[in-house]
């Protein structure tokens, strides 16, 4: 086992600690388990939504959901999976409450006058780019994709915070990442190995 997988083998087994006292009522690891998990479940949740208000009140809702529900918790998946699988389907009731969901990025308008503003442009316009190829992707693809490598879950925590069989979400992200390069190289960028 590499120092990174150490590492998270600690944190989830930390986590898991913490769900054990939740579900004894105890306030303090909650709150623990709401300062390791809120940042990163509210950046997947408002880029999901692009609403920040929302996105803080769905955050509220996943912790106020393991309060009462931490007992339930069985450790069959990382503490890590299950919060985004909560996060996940309250994502869906939304996007199926509102039939559709909007995914916009609001690029500034002003100029960086910084001797590196051409190449933070640059930068920008890629990122534009593999936005525009990932709003493109089926959204089962673009969770798959998404839980993967902008939130570093693991195969089977997407699975389970998707609720679909490992394989499946191994098969998602392999088609996802050909369609991103196909999209990418259409917008002449090169060497996409995701």
């Amino acid at each position: 086992m590499g120092p990174a997988s150490a590492a998270a083998a600690d944190r989830n087994g930390d986590d898991q600690a913490l769900i054990r006292r939740v579900a004894t009522g105890d306030r303090a690891a909650l709150a623990a388990l709401y300062r390791r998990h809120e940042r990163p479940l509210y950046l997947f949740v408002k880029s999901k939504l692009n609403d920040p208000f929302l996105s803080n009140d769905i955050v509220q809702d996943v912790f106020l959901e393991v309060w009462r529900h931490a007992a339930r918790f069985e450790g069959r998946s990382t503490v890590k999976g299950w919060l985004y699988g909560i996060a996940w389907r309250k994502v869906i009731d939304i996007h199926r409450a509102n039939r559709r969901l909007d995914y916009t990025d609001i690029l500034p308008e002003v100029e960086d006058e910084d001797p590196g503003a051409l190449d933070r442009i640059s930068a920008d316009e890629q990122a534009g780019h593999l936005r525009g190829c990932l709003s493109a992707l089926k959204d089962d693809h673009r969770a798959a994709v998404e839980l993967a490598f902008f939130h570093d879950l693991g195969y089977r925590e997407i699975a389970e915070a998707l609720e679909v069989p490992e394989g499946t979400v191994k098969t998602r992200v392999f088609h996802a990442k050909k369609l991103l390069q196909h999209c990418l190289e259409q917008v002449g960028i090169k060497g996409f190995a995701g």
